[in-house]
């Protein structure tokens, strides 16, 4: 007969993190709630983790000696928290398998607000993504299926014939005031200043149908001048933390296979569990 496997305490009530739980219990895994986290191996917070989340230095003063956190956008407020309680808090969010995981919600989230707030077809239509990471990559593949005409605008040579290699058109940002003109939708995953008042002013200018559409998936501050924007009259949407927003019972299952990922590779869990 196999060791019993170790035990997760999931702080937080929200669809993300029920989910996570759903997806740590499918494995097999003890699930607790916050007022059992002595009891638990493995304590499984909320993002973004700030000290005052979930009374976090209460929490983890309660721990058991030897138990570890994860938590995600660890604060350095959390982390000193930890600290102070004897408890190695990990980052799950620092993940590279996490952030390619959350680029599919991203992508499909902003999708679903280009078909809300456009009066076109994604079919046939142009549209502008800046940025060839993870997002924008996920992002301009799937309109690009969808029958969209996809030019992607990248500062690297490499991203852009990445690009153009799965079916999109590319240009440097150096272009991107030239071409603004030609397109009425724009999606920004640049995190820096780079759909500027000009940029604005110059877009959809050659086509009809009422007011261009801005989208900026670039972490805060974003890379839209969005004062501009509203002084021209642009819709200018900051979409931030689509994957919660909108399928947060995936997100909720990619954080806890993350968790796992991180705990095996420390040792912390076996193959066999």
């Amino acid at each position: 007969m196999g060791a019993m496997k170790k035990t997760f305490a999931v702080i937080g009530e929200d669809a993300r993190q029920q989910a996570a739980a759903m997806y740590l219990r499918g494995r097999g895994y003890p699930v607790a709630a916050a007022d059992e986290v002595y009891r638990a191996d493995f304590i499984l917070l909320p993002m973004p983790l700030d000290a005052g989340k979930a009374g976090l230095a209460r929490l983890l003063r309660a721990a058991k000696p030897g138990a570890l956190a994860l938590g995600g956008m660890v604060s350095p407020e959390a982390q000193a928290a930890a600290e102070a309680a004897g408890v190695v808090l990990l980052d799950y969010f620092a993940r590279e398998e996490l952030a390619l995981r959350n680029a599919i919600p991203t992508a499909e989230g902003c999708i679903g607000l280009l078909m809300q707030h456009r009066r076109r077809t994604l079919w046939g239509s142009g549209l502008l993504v800046l940025g060839y990471g993870r997002i924008g990559r996920a992002l301009a593949v799937r309109l690009t299926a969808l029958g969209a005409h996809v030019t992607v605008a990248a500062r690297s040579a490499a991203q852009r014939a990445a690009a153009e290699t799965e079916g999109a058109a590319a240009i440097s940002m150096e272009k991107l005031p030239a071409a603004a003109p030609n397109f009425d939708a724009l999606v920004n995953t640049i995190p820096a200043p780079v759909v500027t008042a000009g940029v604005l002013r110059s877009l959809g200018k050659n086509l009809g149908g009422g007011p261009p559409l801005v989208i900026d998936l670039a972490s805060r501050p974003g890379g839209t001048d969005f004062e501009a924007a509203k002084a021209l009259g642009i819709p200018a949407l900051h979409a931030l933390s689509l994957p919660a927003r909108c399928a947060p019972v995936t997100a909720g299952a990619f954080v806890g296979q993350t968790v796992l990922d991180i705990l095996h590779e420390r040792g912390e869990l076996y193959d066999d569990e």
